[in-house]
């Protein structure tokens, strides 16, 4: 059974669509099919897969606001996983599919015919708690959440717990935690050790907390040139590492 996984916090800046990407390759090289959906109108997963926005004829965008059942655009083996791209026009969809007729479903739908296809289906959410995030979950088996090691983004966490909860209340009732990844972690700052000591005592008993991603330059320069880092000349081991684990464990999600 194919596992879709929205990667998904409200808050910017916390690694999500680097996570997204090496999480996909690191499945990927392990013999898996995977394809990456962007759904964030900022479009940085679509960039750190190589490509140029202006030049897409087809996103996740025509898909969402078809009335004709349009299928979702595939862009096939970047990275050795597919994608279905986005650009600037995703920001629209905010607004136009307030009043579309089952707007819950506009990403499930399309998604569906694609499940036998692929084993994982990984969601890159939008930095906010709208429409685009919530179709994202609903159209999710699971949700995984990178969460920085700050105490500001800790504080956020409990609105993003209320969207899941409420999304799993009615729209998405088997919808599962995959997990907490702490990102962008400083074992030598003090305060990224009493936030990852908070994550883990407030977050483990709702989902399993993962080994924090710690900084790594070698992590961001990979994204710049549009590689994971596991296929990119600086690699980082600590890192790559904890893209490992949490691949493994999604492998056995139930």
């Amino acid at each position: 059974m194919s596992q879709v996984i929205a990667l998904f916090n409200q808050s910017g800046g916390v690694g999500k669509t680097t996570l997204t990407m090496n999480l996909g390759f690191q499945l990927a090289v392990r013999g898996h099919k995977v394809l990456l959906v962007d759904m964030d109108p900022q479009a940085s997963l679509t960039v750190f897969m190589g490509l140029d926005v202006t030049e897409l004829d087809k996103t996740i965008y025509d898909a969402l606001i078809s009335e004709t059942d349009e299928p979702i655009p595939i862009i096939h083996t970047l990275n050795q996983m597919d994608l279905s791209p986005a650009n600037i026009l995703l920001a629209n969809a905010e607004q136009e599919l307030v009043l579309a007729d089952q707007r819950e479903l506009r990403l499930k739908e399309p998604l569906t015919p694609l499940v036998s296809d692929y084993d994982f289906i990984l969601i890159d959410c939008p930095p906010s708690l709208g429409i685009l995030s919530q179709i994202s979950l609903i159209a999710a088996t699971h949700v995984l959440v990178p969460i920085q090691t700050q105490f500001k983004a800790l504080m956020g966490t409990d609105a993003l717990l209320k969207t899941v909860k409420k999304v799993q209340r009615r729209l998405n009732k088997s919808l599962g935690i995959a997990g907490f990844c702490p990102t962008m972690y400083s074992s030598g700052n003090a305060l990224d050790q009493r936030t990852l000591e908070a994550i883990t005592e407030q977050l483990s008993p709702i989902g399993r907390v993962f080994t924090p991603l710690p900084r790594a330059t070698a992590l961001a320069e990979a994204s710049e040139y549009g590689k994971p880092l596991a296929s990119s000349p600086k690699k980082n081991s600590a890192v790559l590492a904890v893209f490992d684990e949490i691949a493994t464990a999604m492998e056995h999600l139930e």
